[in-house]
């Protein structure tokens, strides 16, 4: 640490803040907010850190920057827009260079709404983000055909009414728009139709289908036929509308659900919105995060980030884990929220359960394709392949992947296979059966060791190219026996692994402890389906050794049939076949004498 971060470490205020870190280059490398900027600055500076996304942090901090808040609250907020600002490369950071469009309803006398990507602090209200953008051209299209709302842009005010500068346009004359321009329709009653629409973008429109059921009512007791239908045939429309949302819960609670699925940098969260009880939207976030980064400190981002817009708060937010600073972000929510915001997180089986698999499934998806963008950015090389040069830190992608599997039982009939995948998928052509030579009883160390000193003998021999990576059944002693094999025939440069069953543990040369990759990683996936394949040809071929030994010593039971007659047989046929063959049949293969032993035989059994 520098003199000059010292001296500032040793200076800090204990007020609530942002805190900025700098690297050598003066550009922000790192933003976080502190209740007390004091105590939380300098636990970065502390002896022990777990975290190595924190040690690399820490190993580029030359200079350390402050502002002070007047409450968390207000840090929270500001720690937010700076993140989106600088997106500092240790920070959680938004990954969708686009801004997402908004439904904007302007402030003034008569608003008008219209979509927008800008936002402007000046009194309008925002719904939204669409992530979806034909989700919000839906909406807008429902809007336009239910209300009479003006498309024009003029400023309409009072002086331009009265002084009819403006005059009515196509819209009004074909019942598009009541013809405020005009002041044909007054303030009150346009603005009463705004509210109607504002409470389709919160997703109360049952609530505003029982609100204009009443005025039809009222208006039909007052003879206004005209205006009672109108309001019928703004009810059935919205009707329409509502019946295509799915109803998912019984309570009419109005709730989010957020749920996010992650592998390596990149985070795909989905947040689901329930409003009275019917799933109204959906949006989705893409996040880049450091391949360590803590999942309560991902679901925290991603709420800072989704509700920081003008976003309507509801009363419960379902999540799978609990964020950060939980009670700070809860207090922050409630500054924007209509009625007292909580954080739910589900134990056991209910329908917030249900509802929050029904959103990491989407979040998932969502994942999967953009694991399939960078698929087809690279080449169309699966995803997978990327990932396991991620996890096992390899030096180039393992397009190659060669793995080997011993297979005996009680020490008898003992076997290897070798199964090839490349570009991630089996290649049928390169595997290979060994029958152990040289191994006496169950000994599968000195079975792998005989094993790869043959085949990659052989591949020496015929020149070939060696796999990016080679992949052994089994644990630390199977990975010793292969690396002894290996070095004997003086290969080096090579990437070798071994994958013990039991917990899914990766052992790697050179490293005493297993290591583990995460269980939702794609590359434990890969590596789990070619060791199952290897596992599978093992075990296949070992049965075949094992019938084949069994039918041998059968024939061998027939007088006149010797171990050569009976190879021989099983060579062209399967036991069946010999019992049922004719003579004729059987003479082709071992001649007339023995077919007629071998028939005879299995007449009398």
């Amino acid at each position: 640490m520098n003199q000059q971060l010292q001296n500032k470490i040793d200076q800090l205020p204990s007020s609530p803040g942002i805190y900025q870190f700098l690297n050598e280059k003066g550009k922000i490398i790192y933003v976080g907010k502190a209740k007390n900027l004091k105590s939380r600055v300098r636990s970065y500076f502390q002896n022990r850190i777990d975290s190595p996304k924190t040690a690399a942090l820490i190993s580029k901090i030359e200079d350390l920057q402050l502002i002070v808040t007047d409450s968390e609250i207000e840090a929270l907020v500001l720690e937010n827009n700076l993140i989106k600002e600088f997106k500092p490369r240790y920070n959680i950071n938004l990954k969708d260079d686009k801004s997402f469009p908004y439904i904007r309803i302007t402030n003034e006398p008569f608003p008008q709404i219209f979509p927008t990507r800008s936002i402007i602090k000046d009194g309008s209200k925002y719904f939204g983000p669409y992530t979806d953008v034909k989700n919000m051209k839906s909406s807008l299209r429902l809007i336009n055909k239910i209300f009479k709302i003006r498309s024009c842009k003029f400023d309409i005010t009072q002086e331009a009414v009265e002084k009819k500068k403006i005059k009515v346009c196509l819209d009004y004359h074909i019942k598009k728009c009541e013809g405020p321009c005009e002041g044909l329709v007054s303030q009150l009653h346009y603005n009463s139709m705004v509210a109607q629409v504002i409470k389709v973008l919160r997703g109360k429109s049952d609530e505003l289908v029982e609100e204009l059921k009443s005025q039809m009512e009222t208006a039909s007791a007052n003879l206004e036929f005209e205006k009672a239908a109108e309001l019928r045939d703004r009810i059935e429309q919205l009707q329409v509308y509502t019946s295509k949302q799915k109803v998912v819960t019984n309570d009419f609670e109005d709730r989010d659900i957020i749920s996010a699925a992650f592998e390596g940098k990149d985070v795909a969260a989905t947040i689901l919105n329930i409003r009275s009880g019917k799933l109204v939207g959906k949006r989705q976030l893409n996040l880049s995060v450091a391949e360590t980064e803590e999942t309560a400190h991902i679901y925290s981002a991603i709420i800072k980030f989704y509700y920081n817009e003008f976003v309507e708060v509801p009363k419960e937010i379902i999540l799978e884990i609990e964020p950060d600073d939980a009670q700070s972000i809860i207090e922050w929510l409630n500054t924007k929220a209509i009625r007292k915001c909580k954080f739910v997180i589900p134990q056991k089986q209910s329908n917030a359960k249900a509802l929050l698999m029904m959103c990491r499934q989407n979040a998932l998806l969502h994942l999967k394709e953009i694991q399939l963008q960078k698929m087809k950015k690279e080449g169309n090389i699966p995803y997978s392949l990327s990932a396991l040069q991620r996890d096992l830190r390899l030096k180039k992608l393992p397009r190659f992947i060669e793995c080997f599997d011993i297979s005996n039982l009680q020490g008898t009939d003992a076997v290897a296979s070798l199964v090839a995948f490349v570009d991630g998928k089996p290649k049928k052509s390169l595997y290979r059966k060994f029958i152990i030579k040289t191994v006496d009883g169950p000994d599968d160390f000195a079975s792998m060791r005989e094993v790869i000193c043959r085949h990659y003998s052989r591949t020496l021999e015929e020149k070939q190219q060696l796999p990016d990576l080679i992949m052994i059944d089994g644990g630390k002693g199977q990975l010793s026996s292969a690396i002894d094999s290996l070095s004997k025939l003086g290969i080096k440069n090579y990437e070798i692994i071994g994958l013990a069953k039991r917990l899914e543990e990766i052992f790697l040369p050179g490293q005493s402890e297993a290591q583990s990759i995460p269980k939702t990683s794609s590359s434990l996936k890969l590596l789990q389906q070619i060791r199952d394949e290897a596992h599978r040809f093992a075990i296949t071929f070992h049965r075949e050794r094992r019938s084949k030994r069994t039918f041998t010593s059968e024939l061998l039971e027939i007088k006149g049939i010797g171990k050569k007659v009976a190879q021989k047989l099983l060579t062209n046929f399967s036991l069946e076949e010999i019992k049922t063959a004719d003579e004729a049949k059987l003479a082709e293969v071992v001649g007339k004498a023995k077919a007629k032993l071998i028939t005879e035989h299995y007449k009398n059994v």
